[in-house]
């Protein structure tokens, strides 16, 4: 057996480990309020072939176009059908698929640097947490993997073909999400310093030619053209375009004034190095950064081999540093939007470890770090395994962010409950008088009801005498209380951490539920 045919094995291995971690129970986690917000925007192109970019509000298109073909395949065109599994096979594939992009790496990266970077990325808690997320992160990392890879591949052979592939995923990523600029920036500017730091390097970056230039157009084009069909909606929305550009606008201001997601810098740094909540475990990735040190500082120490580049490794390192400090001085926080810099780490890591292996000449030393390597990453696969399957909901959980309590399940139980006793089933009328940051993700549990209303104030929300279910903040109450009287019974569930939803069901309907209660 040759080492080609090991590192194929190994590396399916850690394939269908990463697709395993990510795909079971895949529906366990209550929907998070930005998972529902995606889902029914989703939903409204599944069912009407309809999305226009908002500039104010939501990300790029290439989620939702890119959830139509697992949405027919799996669930149909009904978006009543679709259900959490099949929204989030999208970041799953995206989450398998980026590991796989770390083939193309090969040259900057031995195989032996591959092999453990793909298996950090495989079991990484905070990899893993956020492939099972229905939102634009995992997908946005997989874009820029994918045009470092391929402006890798080109560097190497100067293909058209590769530049019109890392155009191509450039255009992806600035069609995901706005963040897109700190990722362009972090990218030109680690080509810039690893340009200056090239000295010394046995092959240097090759100066450009008017080839490279119409390559580098090649590019641009292919960018721009997945941008323009992707924002203009296929050209149904012309503006589109105009509005991806205006909408950094929106976004530099969201960035300055965060409000409740304001945290401060070292937040990414001590979430990955150190976490405790309470009662709860103790969450580390540290070995991945350790190693990413040690991988960085191998960049600068050993020359050009066959199997591997420096100048790639400064470039990842440069990458890295520029983005994790861009994102870490953004007020701005929330624990999705380290995975952009992250995955510079991951690659770092994986160099990191098989340079430290590779340096252990002797044989004793180089198994006992192996040995402590392995324990770290059994630690990080246990740990990963808690996040996703234990604490999946916990706020002790630091990936655990405004997260949806597990309560609201029984919220949603008690409402099906109740539709089966009303006489109009899944057309029994639901009024929902909440406050904005409280709404979500009832719409999209509500999805197959037929009349649901949403109001944020009690007096719009018309007569409320006669109606089944009312479900409403718990500070709508006061206005509430004379209006109900005596005619509802009200029950109180639990939608995040300290904030309660409050609903009130007509009598007769709630002794009709008592009664079928009792018979069981």
């Amino acid at each position: 057996m040759n080492n080609k045919t090991v590192f194929r094995g190994v590396f399916l291995l850690v394939i269908l480990g990463a697709f395993l971690f990510r795909l079971v129970l895949l529906d366990l986690r209550p929907m998070h309020h930005d998972e529902a917000n995606q889902a029914v925007k989703f939903g409204n192109l599944l069912e009407k072939g309809e999305y226009h970019y908002d500039k104010n509000d939501h990300h790029g298109p290439s989620l939702y176009y890119l959830s139509l073909p697992i949405a027919w395949i799996f669930s149909g065109t009904k978006f009543a059908s679709i259900n959490e599994f099949t929204l989030r096979l999208v970041p799953v594939a995206f989450g398998v698929g980026l590991i796989l992009l770390l083939l193309l790496l090969k040259g900057g990266l031995c195989r032996e640097a591959v092999v453990f970077a793909g298996l950090f990325a495989a079991i990484s808690p905070s990899m893993v947490f956020f492939s099972r997320f229905y939102i634009q992160e995992i997908l946005f990392v997989f874009f820029i993997l994918g045009a470092i890879a391929s402006g890798w591949r080109y560097t190497r052979n100067r293909s058209p073909g590769w530049a019109a592939a890392a155009g191509f995923f450039a255009g992806m990523m600035f069609t995901t999400k706005e963040t897109c600029i700190i990722a362009f920036g972090a990218i030109l500017g680690a080509l810039f310093l690893t340009w200056i730091f090239q000295k010394g390097s046995s092959r240097p970056i090759k100066p450009f030619s008017w080839t490279c230039i119409s390559h580098l157009l090649l590019g641009l084009g292919a960018a721009g053209v997945v941008s323009w069909l992707m924002y203009s909606s296929f050209f149904q929305n012309p503006r589109g375009p105009l509005d991806s550009v205006l909408a950094f606008g929106t976004y530099f201001g969201r960035a300055g004034e965060a409000g409740l997601h304001s945290h401060p810098w070292y937040y990414y740094l001590k979430m990955l190095t150190f976490s405790q909540y309470g009662t709860g475990p103790v969450w580390s990735e540290s070995l991945i950064l350790v190693l990413a040190l040690v991988g960085s500082i191998s960049a600068f120490s050993t020359k050009s081999k066959e199997d591997l580049s420096p100048l790639f490794i400064r470039f990842i390192f440069f990458y890295t540093l520029l983005a994790f400090a861009v994102f870490s001085l953004i007020p701005y926080k929330t624990p999705w939007n380290l995975l952009p810099f992250y995955i510079g780490f991951i690659l770092l890591a994986g160099n990191g470890a098989s340079f430290i292996i590779k340096a252990c000449k002797n044989m004793f030393f180089r198994g006992a770090v192996v040995l402590v390597i392995g324990f770290g990453i059994f630690n990080l696969g246990m740990q990963s395994y808690k996040a996703n399957f234990i604490f999946y909901a916990d706020p002790r959980n630091p990936y655990v962010y405004a997260q949806t309590s597990t309560d609201f399940m029984n919220l949603v139980k008690r409402i099906n409950d109740l539709a089966l006793l009303h006489q109009d089933h899944k057309q029994m009328l639901i009024k929902v008088i909440t406050n904005p940051d409280e709404t979500w993700p009832l719409p999209w549990y509500l999805r197959s009801f037929g009349r649901v209303g949403y109001w944020q104030k009690v007096d719009a929300a018309g007569d409320l005498a006669e109606i089944p279910v009312i479900i409403s903040s718990i500070d709508k109450m006061d206005d509430l209380r004379p209006l109900l009287q005596d005619n509802y019974q009200s029950e109180y569930f639990g939608l995040r951490p300290e904030v309660l939803l409050a609903v009130h069901i007509k009598r007769d309907l709630w002794d009709d539920f008592l009664q079928r209660q009792a018979v069981r």
